[in-house]
């Protein structure tokens, strides 16, 4: 049996126009040796790159009244949440659903990715506000391969090592029988984007496997099964940072939902990067894991 050892690093927290290479590769310095795996989460590289968007800016059209109105508060209130089993706090708050705040999230929903994205509860195509203060967005990366590409050959020229690395989003990739989907857009190749949220009922519903989806991978192949488990694993040593969802990031610091401010987020603990380091067997198991066997059955995964 192969080992493979983790360690999720603290950084402060990103703003926009943070020379993020710089930051993962003073993060990593020092700890990272050849063949390692390095994984970013999205969100901190779109906060830094500025890929977010103020929504108070936004007028909600009436679409996006209808949605956050009616189909948020009733729909997924009382049909679609309880049967994805949604936990009984979210269920209240949806069923409550702010509608100035929701409309206009709405919109942005519509503009950006789309009606059945929109239709969504919560992180619609990939954008998302939690973790993010007032009334911004991170919206997903345009071009995540390419980013990657960027961070993994950085590392390479600065640091003078050959690491894998993968950038992560916390939504979800449902799997059943080797086939792999996810709602939101852009993920790597071998998971299929699927549905809207469509497809995160069906996940749910039907209790399918799911785990953190990779959106970009550089550096080396990886076998689906592997990435996804690599990408569920960095969510949970990461944590949640100040919350999973706005309701949550607003009661931590115990202000309405528009009022978390850049300062407030800086005082949490944000660990946007994870260290994988792995032997020579289980690099190998990386490459090319059986459909049937999940990566975490055939490598031990322990803290460094």
């Amino acid at each position: 049996m192969g080992s493979l050892k983790a360690l999720a690093i603290r950084t402060h927290y990103w703003r926009p126009g943070e020379n993020f290479l710089e930051e993962i590769a003073t993060a990593i310095k020092d700890r990272i040796e050849n063949g390692d795996i390095v994984t970013i989460s999205e969100k901190a590289l779109s906060t830094a790159i500025g890929n977010i968007l103020d929504e108070s800016v936004v007028k909600p059209g009436l679409a996006a009244r209808f949605i956050s109105k009616y189909w948020m508060r009733y729909v997924w209130g009382y049909l679609l949440g309880p049967l994805c089993r949604l936990k009984v706090e979210n269920l209240n708050r949806i069923r409550s659903y702010p509608l100035r705040e929701g409309s206009i999230h709405k919109q942005v929903a519509l503009k950006h990715a789309g009606v059945l994205q929109a239709l969504h509860w919560g992180s619609e195509g990939g954008i998302d506000a939690s973790n993010l203060p007032y009334s911004y967005v991170s919206l997903p990366l345009e071009e995540p391969d390419r980013l990657a590409r960027r961070i993994h050959d950085y590392i390479q020229d600065k640091l003078g090592k050959k690491v894998i690395v993968i950038i992560v989003d916390t939504d979800k990739t449902y799997s059943i029988r080797g086939f792999h989907f996810t709602p939101r857009p852009k993920p790597v190749r071998g998971i299929h984007s699927f549905g809207g949220f469509i497809g995160y009922v069906l996940g749910r519903a039907l209790k399918l496997k799911r785990r953190s989806t990779p959106i970009a991978i550089a550096g080396s192949e990886m076998a689906v099964d592997a990435a996804l488990d690599i990408a569920e694993a960095t969510h949970k040593l990461r944590g949640s940072g100040a919350g999973v969802t706005v309701w949550d990031m607003a009661e931590e610091f115990g202000v309405p939902l528009a009022d978390v401010t850049w300062e407030m987020l800086e005082k949490i603990n944000h660990k946007p990067v994870v260290i994988f380091q792995a032997s020579m067997n289980s690099f190998m198991a990386l490459r090319r894991v059986p459909r049937s066997v999940g990566l975490f059955s055939a490598l031990q995964v322990r803290g460094l």
